[in-house]
């Protein structure tokens, strides 16, 4: 009966043994797998790149020029609303600047924000009429139009 056992306990030792070599030499073969899915995506894609090895990959496709950059107001720094010296005109602003001001010099007298708004097609609700009032403001901060106590406009 002890040799029974005896041998039980040794198998069980020697089983486990080499259930955690088999363990480790599955978790090579599972790393060496996942190394050649990876190799298989780059080769796949330089095969694409380059018609499948015909081209030399240097010249599969040039760079693409980068687009030219137009300097306009707003861009790299500039202001959208210049501050306003003597003599300027409304030309120095945007279009969209340039019809608030039109809104705002042909009223009959100091326009409020949600005025403007709905002269510009905009709805009179919160979202589009807080933008046209802090463009009303930028107007008014750099020297185009006069802001009164009650926050409406007037033209400068």
């Amino acid at each position: 009966m002890v040799d029974v056992l005896t041998w039980t306990v040794e198998r069980r030792v020697q089983l486990a043994e080499r259930a955690e070599l088999l363990r480790e030499e599955l978790a090579e073969i599972d790393a060496e797998v996942a190394r050649l899915e990876a190799a298989e995506v780059v080769f796949g894609q330089w095969a694409e790149a380059t018609d499948g090895g015909r081209q030399p990959a240097s010249i599969v496709e040039p760079e693409p020029e980068p687009e030219r950059v137009v300097v306009a107001p707003g861009a790299g720094g500039m202001l959208l609303v210049p501050h306003r010296v003597e003599g300027m005109g409304v030309e120095a602003l945007t279009p969209e600047y340039r019809r608030i001001m039109e809104i705002v010099a042909g009223a009959a007298g100091p326009v409020m924000a949600k005025d403007v708004a709905l002269a510009l097609g905009r709805e009179d609700t919160p979202g589009k009429v807080e933008p046209v009032r802090g463009q009303l403001r930028k107007l008014s901060d750099r020297g185009w139009l006069v802001r009164t106590g009650a926050g409406r406009y007037l033209p400068r």
